[in-house]
C-alpha cells in the first residue's frame, strides 16, 4: 500500500528537492516516483494531480520558513533583542529540504514567471519582515530606524547566498555575527 512505503511527505519532499535542483519544471510525478522507488499510482492516492502536489510543497516550505521558525523563536522567549538572536540561530542551524537555500532561490526565481508564486512568496516575505518589525520595536523607537534594522537583516540574509565575493580574514559567519551586532545596538 502507497501510505505504508511513500508517506505524503517523502512525496512532497522529493517534490522540493526536484524544485531545488531544476526549478518547477523538474516537479515531474515519474521522475518522483522513480527517486522514491515507487510506482506513480501512490501519488494519485495522495494528490489530485501535480498541480496540488505543487500547492503542497509551498504550503510545506511557508511553513517551514515563517510559521515554524517564528514559534520557535517566540518559544525560546527573551526580550526582542534575545529573540533576533535566537532568530539568527534558529534560521542559519535549520537543514532540510524545506529550509535550505536552494529551496528559496528556486522559489524566488520561480516567483519571477508565476504570478501564483509571486503572491505567496510576497506572503512570506512580508510575514517575515513583519515579525522583524515586532521584535525590533522592543527596542527601537524610531520607526525609520526599525525599517532601516529590518531591510539590512533581510537583505544580507537573501543576498549572502547570491554573491561570490570573500571578506579577506574573516568568514562568512563573523560577518553575519558584525551585522547582527551592529543592528542591535
Amino acid at each position: 500500500m502507497a501510505s505504508a512505503t511513500t508517506p505524503r511527505t517523502a512525496w512532497i519532499h522529493s517534490g522540493l528537492r526536484a524544485l531545488a535542483a531544476g526549478g518547477p519544471d523538474a516537479v515531474r510525478i515519474e521522475a518522483l516516483a522513480r527517486s522514491l522507488g515507487v510506482t506513480k499510482g501512490g501519488f494519485y492516492g495522495y494528490f489530485a494531480d501535480r498541480d496540488a502536489l505543487l500547492e503542497e510543497m509551498l504550503d510545506t516550505w511557508e511553513r517551514a520558513v515563517a510559521d515554524d521558525i517564528i514559534n520557535s523563536v517566540d518559544a525560546g522567549g527573551g526580550d526582542g533583542r534575545d529573540r533576533l538572536r535566537n532568530l539568527f540561530r534558529i534560521a542559519g542551524s535549520r537543514k532540510g529540504v524545506t529550509t535550505d537555500v536552494s529551496t528559496e532561490l528556486a522559489i524566488r526565481d520561480w516567483s519571477r514567471r508565476d504570478p501564483a508564486v509571486a503572491h505567496r512568496l510576497r506572503r512570506v516575505d512580508s510575514r517575515q519582515m513583519n515579525y522583524l518589525r515586532e521584535l525590533f520595536r522592543e527596542f527601537c523607537h524610531d520607526e525609520d530606524e526599525v525599517e532601516v534594522r529590518c531591510a539590512i537583516v533581510a537583505s544580507v540574509r537573501i543576498a549572502s547566498h547570491l554573491v561570490a565575493f570573500g571578506h579577506g580574514v574573516r568568514t562568512h559567519g563573523d560577518v553575519e555575527h558584525m551585522v547582527l551586532e551592529r543592528v542591535l545596538a
